[in-house]
This record gives C-alpha cells, structure tokens and sequence, in this order.
C-alpha cells in the first residue's frame, strides 16, 4: 500500500538579495507557514504592515518583484518502495525545486500539480529541499517582451503568466502579487502501480445511474493490474493489462436518490470508492470521492426571441438564481473551509442557488465543491482568463492543455458542477473593447475558448455542458453580448446610465451586472485610520479601485435620494441606492421569466475592506444589498413592474407547487389614506410567472410625490411596493417613531413603531460592536406599523443607541 507523508514543518523564508529588498529584511530567514505565501508569513513575523489597512499595499510592491526561497529539512522514512515522489499539488508561481542541493524540476503555472522522483537522491538521515520562487513580474514581462504585448483591462502583464489574475490587483481589489508554497506538499511513496487519476463520469437516463470510471495508472513495472470500484453497494472491477495505463469500470444504480439544487430538493451523496490491485490481489493504491446521481444540460435551442440560456438539472428547468465568487481572501492560505462554510452560508441565506467562479481567481477548492455538493449550491467554473488577450504561443498553450486537463479531471463527478465555461470578457474585449488593432494579427485567445478548452471537456468529462465565454451568444456570427442571444453582461448601468436602463433589457441571461457601495462601518473603521472619515478621505480613495467609481456613486445618488449631509449619511445612502439597483434589476429580469432564465449577480464576495460590488465585504460581514437579495431572490415574488406604458403586477413561483391565493394593491398616500384598491386571484402554476395588468385608477396617481402602491398577497409573499416618484422628489413627512429594545437570546430584540411613514428602515448594529448582526433590514413601515429587528452581539449593546441615527436609519431621517 502506498503512503503519503506531508512535509509542512520546519520550512523558513528568505528574500534572495536584490535592489528592491528592504535592508531590514534582507538576508534574514523568518519561519513559514505551509501551505502560505510569502505576505503572510513576513506579517506574521512583523516585518511588514498589514496590506489590508490604509494604503499600506502600496508599501508592498517590492514583494513581486523580488525572488524568494523555501527551505525544510525532513527526515527519510525507511522502506523499500519502488518509488518515492515529491508532490506539490500548487506552487505559486515561477519555482526551482532542488533536493540535497540538486535540481529536481521547475515550474511556471499556479493552477497544476506537479510530482518528481526523488528515491535516487533521498539520504537515510536528514534531506534538504528547497524551493525558490523568481519574481512572477520579471518572468510575466520577460514573455511580453519576447512575444509582444497584447491589450488587457489593467496595466499589469498578468496574462502572461498562469498565476492568479487578480494577485495583480483588479477594479475591486488589492495589488499583492504572492509567491508561495500555496497548497499541500509531501512524500508520496508506492510500489508496482499507483492511481494517477479517477475520473467518474456520472449520468441518469431513465431512473438508472451509471457511473463510468475512467482511471489512469502510473506504473513502476509492468504486472497486471486490477481497477475496483464501488458505490451504492454495487461492485465493479477492470483488468489493466500488463503495460496498459487505463481502465473503465461501469457501474449501474438502479433508481438512486437523485441530488437535485438547493429549493429543488435534497442532495444525496455517495461514497465512490476505488482501489488498485496488483497480480497478487494486494491493494497498492486507493482514492475515494463522494457523487451525485443527477443529469445536467443546457438548452440553447434558438426559439422566437432569439438564443435561450437554459439550465436543466433532472430535466426540469432551474431558473438560476446566481452570484458571482471571487477569491475569497488575497492570501488564498486564508481561506479555510470553515471560512467558505459561513460564505455559502451567507448564499443560502441569501436565496442563492448559483455561485460562478470567475475566471479571473483561482479553480476553487475540493472544500469549495464538497461544501456546494452539500448544500446544493450550483457551480459555473470559469476556466481562468479574464479581460485580456492572451498568447496561444508555447509555453502558455502546453500549460493552458496541461491545467485544463488536470482541473476538469479532478472536479469530474462533482454534481455542484453544472457548467464550465471559457473566459471572462476576452470574446467580448476582441469584438468591441479596441484590441484588434493593437493585436495586429496575433493570438488573443479564440484558440483557446472555441478549440482547445470544448475537446477537452468533451473528452473528459462530456456530462457538463461548456460555453465559450461570459459573455457569449453561442455564434460568431451574433456579437457576444447580444442579449437577445446567450448569456449577456450588462455594464453601461453602472458605468454611463442609471439603473432603471435595466427595465431596457429583456436578456436570456444575465451573467454579470452589479453596483457599487461602501463596506460596513465597522469594516471601514478596522481597515482606515482616516480622522475624519468621508467619501474622499485619502484611505476611502485607496480603497476605491473602480475608475471614477466615486463620481458614479455621485452620480447614482443625485438620481434618486435627497442629498448627504455628512459621511453618515452618505454611507447609509451608497448602501442603500446599491441594494435598490440590485433589486430592481432582478425583479424585472425574474418578471420576464421563461424568455429571461437567470441573473447572477456581481458579486457576492470580497477579498479585501473595499468599497465594491459586493453583497459580503471583505470582514465577512452584509451589506443592505444582501437583505434585498434575499427578496428578489425569493422562491415567491411579488413585484410591481412597468408594462404596456402601465403598471402590472407580477407573480413568480420559483417553487414546484403552484401558487394559488388571493392579492390586494391599494394606491394610497404616504401619510396612509387610501385612493384606489383592487382585488386579484393569483393562479401561478410551478416554475412559471403571471402579469396581470393594473387598472388606470392604480397605476395613475392623483399625486405622484406623495403616494405609492402596496401589492400584498399576505403570508405568501414578501409585499410589493411601487413609488411614482424618487425619494429626492416624494414630499415626504419627518420621520417619526416609537422605538424599544429589550433583551433577547444573545442579544436584543428593537421593535420599531411608525408614527409616520419610514422609507426602508435598516440598523446598523455593527457601529456600536462590530460582531454585531441583525436579521433584517431595508423595512418600509406605514404609519401605524411595526416592525422588529432580531439583534445578535456577544456582548451588551447600547440599547437607546439602537434606537436611533446613526445606528437606526431611514430616507426621510435625513429631511
């Protein structure tokens, strides 16, 4: 039996002399952590600040353009196996490996793995290895310099590396490009044969599951061989014959419990366990994993409105409920399975049912798909290359097929998995974005998305559909971001326009649209020292990486909401024009729902303390644009939508029940007297939608500044409401209420009274303890009304300032 001995101990850290290297840090060796990375470990020895705080990050940039070596030392096992293979399962980036003073391989690519035979240059006693990481920057522009440069959305050359993109800081995150032993290294020692790789291919036709097992062998001698696997108590075997390298075993389950995405039922895992044999019948090697019996396909049959984007799991169609996911930490060492736990927590919560992976970090984690496999959070991963021409010329085509084939490989069988796709935004980049010229002919890429990436998949794991990019109608012969066509991104709303210009659009898909806000108070006190802070305070503008993201925010408060007049106001009004935009969207591509089939979001998370597109900064904590996720999100909605120069009201069951119950809409005034009200009798058959008109009395006020529609169809549904006119504009009353805190399990429960109208109520309770949460926000009470706020701190809050601004905010506070 083979055995596998990790080699994390003992390692130490050293900058190699050059002219960047800080004098108080060169030459020294501080212990590190492995797996890690070199900022982490310098900042856990307090040589230098942290780069999440301030503008410190600037104070970084020698880190990437410095070398760095490794060392350990480690004791050999005895034994007499065949083999003894150093394995480095994620080296990052541009490496030199030697043992005892001797090369044993090089490396240049962040997203495989890499094994070397050490047996021969092992000792009986102490071994040295060693590993020395060159600078990602000196390598990445010695390959512009030899191939010529090619046009990207930032200037750094992270397209001409196979290292994480965003390590070279992005419209939302930091510039902190790592090196380090990144994921787990060790001995690996085994006899005769070992499992190189077990590829289940795992499909449901009928009610029956088969899973083909696809396995590889790596051999030291050339005896028959024995694949065996099992599942579900069913039992296969495959001979590998004498100097073959591969075998199929197939197993068939009959009727096995199907693993269906979150809202659409359970998910079921199996143990699949496979072990190798040799001649003798002694087992030399084994891996196991855990499946799901599920299909998947994609349904891009081109219909009367153009190319639909349809995802069906069991074949029923999942209208995707999506997010996208960056890496979750810069470090990605920091990232711990706890720490995604909470995260897909947060998702869920969130009424979440897809995360994308974007194309510009990392092939997340086995922890990241096991936790998705069960939860039942769906996944679209992104091959990685992101908003950049990239060169299709050796090395990087070699390494693209080498990490292509690795990754698809090793998340095969995972039923999270549902969709790979090319890029992120290079289709598009090429067709509108002025790189053709600057090209002058040279590769971008297209080889890569169109050719290289769909045979791969197709060879190794056929039961995941690919798309070639994000955006992509499906034809070169459509532009990329039709959205009549595909899948569609939609930035011009925060870029140039408001957001209403959503309501312009009737895409198939949505696979990018977002809008920017400022983290939680708490999170900008930890991370700026600014004294005041304010909106351009000079840690606030370091922590705002969009181009002109501050005159956008500007520009998208002036539209809708009276004007700040101080910093708290100004926060409180980012985060909430955030969440309205988000909100407004979703409800209006849900409302289109079956020509639109899904929105995911940007973004869910954040890497970093930044002002950002996030719903989750960077402290883990939610912004008010989670809250109102979590209504658009809804498996019932009820929204108000503009239609036929009208107004309707819209229904969406997103549930396999269908909806069926009565419905209320009241025009009435903000000071609560009714003017007009009907009555309706909702009948919405599962995974469908209504639109059932307004008549002209409610949808045309006597007094657009000082009224509203409530759409109320009562326990099934959040309620809907519809303002004539912008915040700025409504003549709203001074807000009035009556407000009391009272102590609640782990916290405190504040009931909140309206004496006059209260325009999306929301507490803060991080400004008075940044462990604090609260279990609701963004409430609008009429007069009359009550609402409760569920507060959970580990300690004693104060209670009176619970009840009032700064901590407890509404829009007409401010007037």
């Amino acid at each position: 039996m083979s055995r596998r001995t990790l080699l994390h101990e003992g390692w130490t850290l050293r900058a190699e002399a050059g002219p960047a290297v800080p004098p108080e840090i060169a030459g020294v060796a501080v212990p590190a952590t492995v797996p890690g990375c070199v900022h982490t470990d310098l900042l856990a020895a307090g040589l230098i600040p942290d780069p999440y705080l301030d503008d410190n990050e600037n104070r970084l940039t020698w880190i990437g353009r410095t070398d760095w070596l490794y060392e350990t030392t480690f004791d050999r096992q005895p034994g007499d196996d065949d083999r003894v293979d150093l394995v480095c399962a994620g080296l990052d980036t541009v490496a030199t490996i030697t043992l005892n003073g001797v090369e044993i391989g090089r490396t240049e690519n962040q997203h495989r793995s890499y094994r070397f035979d050490v047996r021969a240059l092992l000792r009986p006693d102490t071994n040295t290895v060693a590993v020395r990481f060159d600078s990602p920057y000196r390598y990445a522009e010695a390959h512009r310099d030899r191939l010529g440069d090619r046009p990207n959305a930032y200037p750094e050359p992270f397209h001409f590396i196979r290292k994480t993109a965003c390590n070279f800081g992005w419209d939302w995150g930091p510039t902190l490009v790592t090196a380090g032993i990144w994921q787990e290294i060790g001995l690996h020692a085994w006899s005769t044969a070992r499992l190189a790789s077990v590829r289940p291919l795992v499909t449901v036709v009928d009610g029956t599951g088969r899973v083909e097992l696809r396995a590889e062998v790596e051999r030291a001698g050339d005896e028959p061989l024995t694949v065996r696997a099992a599942v579900a108590g069913v039992i296969a075997e495959a001979a590998v014959p004498a100097g073959k390298r591969t075998a199929v075993v197939t197993l068939t389950v009959a009727d096995p419990a199907l693993w269906w995405p979150i809202g659409y039922g359970d998910q079921p895992l199996y143990d699949l366990d496979v072990s190798l044999h040799g001649a003798d019948g002694r087992e030399l090697d084994a891996a196991s994993r855990r499946i799901g019996f599920r299909s998947v396909r994609l349904d891009t049959t081109p219909d009367a409105h153009g190319t639909p984007f349809t995802l069906h799991v069991n074949d029923v169609p999942v209208f995707v409920k999506g997010v996208n996911w960056i890496p979750d930490d810069a470090f990605g060492n920091r990232v711990t399975r706890e720490r995604l736990a909470q995260r897909f927590a947060q998702a869920a919560g969130a009424n979440v049912n897809l995360l994308r992976v974007w194309g510009g970090g990392r092939y997340e984690s086995d922890d990241f798909y096991r936790l998705a496999d069960e939860i039942g959070l769906l996944v679209q991963q992104d091959f990685l290359f992101a908003c950049a021409a990239y060169p299709e010329e050796e090395p990087f085509r070699t390494e693209v097929e080498a990490e292509a084939r690795e990754q698809v490989t090793r998340l095969a069988g995972h039923p999270s998995l549902v969709l790979w796709t090319g890029n992120n935004e290079n289709i598009w980049g090429w067709h509108d974005w002025d790189w053709q010229e600057p090209l002058a002919g040279r590769t971008w890429g297209r080889g890569y998305y169109l050719e290289l990436l769909p045979a791969i998949v197709g060879e190794l794991d056929p039961t995941v559909p690919y798309w070639p990019g994000s955006p992509w109608s499906g034809s070169e012969d459509v532009h990329p971001n039709d959205p009549a066509h595909g899948t569609t991104h939609i930035w011009d709303v925060w870029n140039t326009d408001d957001y209403t210009r959503y309501r312009d659009y009737v895409p198939r898909f949505v696979a990018e649209f977002g809008y920017q806000a400022p983290p939680a108070y708490a999170t900008l006190r930890r991370a700026l020292s600014d004294d005041p802070l304010a909106h351009d305070s000079p840690g606030m503008a370091h922590h705002q990486k969009a181009a002109d993201g501050d005159r956008k925010l500007r520009r998208g408060l002036d539209a809708h909401l009276p004007p700040p007049a101080d910093f708290d106001d100004w926060h409180y009004l980012t985060q909430l024009n955030q969440a309205r935009a988000i909100q407004l969207g979703v409800e209006h591509f849900r409302s289109h729902r079956p020509v639109c089939t899904g929105t995911v979001v940007w973004q869910l998370n954040d890497c970093w303390p930044v002002t950002s597109w996030s719903a989750i900064d960077g402290d883990g904590r939610r912004k008010p644009l989670w809250y109102a996720l979590r209504r658009a999100y809804a498996d019932r909605l009820l929204t108000v939508q503009p239609r036929d120069g009208g107004l309707a009201l819209v229904a969406v069951n997103d549930t396999a029940d269908a909806w069926s119950g009565p419905a209320t809409v009241t025009r009435l005034t903000v000071t609560g007297e009714p003017r007009a009200k009907t009555s309706v009798d909702l009948d919405v058959p599962a995974y469908s939608s209504v639109v059932l008109a307004l008549p002209a009395e409610l949808a045309r006020p006597d007094d657009g500044r000082a009224e509203l529609l409530v759409a109320d169809a009562g326990d099934a549904a959040e309620r809907a409401l519809w303002f004539f006119a912008e915040d700025r504009d409504v003549r709203w009353p001074a807000a009035q209420w009556d407000a009391t805190a009272e102590p609640a399990d782990g916290g405190l429960r504040v009931r909140v009274t309206a004496r006059t109208v209260l325009r999306d109520l929301t507490l803060f309770p991080d400004r008075l303890d940044p462990a604090a949460q609260v279990d609701r926000a963004l409430v609008t009470l009429l007069p009359g009304e009550s609402a409760t706020f569920t507060v959970h701190a580990p300690g004693p809050l104060d209670a009176d300032a619970l009840t009032r601004r700064p901590v407890l905010r509404c829009v007409n506070d401010l007037r």
